[in-house]
């Protein structure tokens, strides 16, 4: 049987990879040039039981990303620059609280308000260095519309895996393009999911690595799993410490579950 076929902008085939991706939540803000992103998620999302809310700035925005991921749903944000800038803070949370989401970055030119309606390619070192911290950071930079689905479907399986924040870039040109996307049949990309605690609710500590390499499974809220989250430095059961050994533990585990996994 013979593959669907469209012609797509970078940006719908952005949100469509995301779909296929098993994406469940969009929470954004519209901003030249990735509002196409959020205008396709908004119409396909209610079709596979999807939410998507458009958040009154793009800070609200990345809170109810985080917010809906750890209910379980793969969540996903679009942007550009200024929107990523409003957001490092919260990008830093999600980092040390670990909790996957996806973050679309359609680059312009910048700094500041910049070239709206124009391409940037100057965000890249943003996506490694935009939060304060000393943290790991995943970015994708698709260079195709084509690729811009499949990368997009990549950095789901990266932030589920990992349990991190993906940033994927490309800029206004390529995100504006139109090209022939062929959709790929179901199965025939992988799709990570997220791992499902193999304990009890009372037992459960969201943060039980073994060594420092481990990514410990994140259960759902909701889902009879009580447990803390914070920015702070923790403990294996979610509640912050300041105990220099802990806090070394956790620093150190989260660059290395990334840059040196086993």
């Amino acid at each position: 049987m013979a593959k669907k076929v469209a012609l797509l902008q970078g940006n719908q085939a952005c949100a469509q990879g995301a779909i296929y991706a098993g994406c469940k939540y969009f929470g954004g803000y519209p901003i030249t040039p990735s509002t196409e992103v959020a205008e396709v998620m908004s119409d396909e999302l209610p079709k596979v039981g999807g939410k998507f809310i458009q958040m009154e700035d793009e800070i609200a925005a990345m809170a109810s990303v985080i917010g809906a991921s750890l209910t379980g749903a793969k969540s996903l944000t679009a942007t550009s620059g200024p929107g990523v800038s409003l957001k490092q803070e919260l990008i830093g949370y999600a980092c040390i609280a670990e909790v996957p989401c996806v973050i679309i970055n359609v680059m312009r030119g910048g700094p500041s308000t910049g070239m709206p309606t124009g391409p940037g390619q100057s965000d890249v070192m943003q996506a490694r260095w935009g939060t304060h911290g000393d943290h790991a950071a995943i970015a994708v930079c698709p260079e195709s519309c084509q690729e811009i689905f499949t990368e997009t479907v990549r950095a789901f399986n990266l932030a589920e895996k990992y349990r991190m924040p993906v940033q994927v870039l490309f800029d206004e040109i390529v995100g504006h393009m139109r090209e022939r996307i062929v959709f790929p049949e179901p199965g025939e990309l992988e799709v990570i999911d997220r791992a499902a605690p193999a304990v009890s609710p009372a037992e459960y500590k969201p943060y039980d690595a073994k060594s420092n390499t481990d990514v410990p499974p994140l259960a759902a809220f909701g889902s009879g799993y009580r447990f803390h989250v914070t920015g702070l430095n923790k403990a294996a059961d979610g509640f912050p410490t300041t105990k220099a050994s802990l806090v070394d533990f956790e620093e150190r585990r989260q660059i290395a579950k990334v840059e040196c996994p086993e």
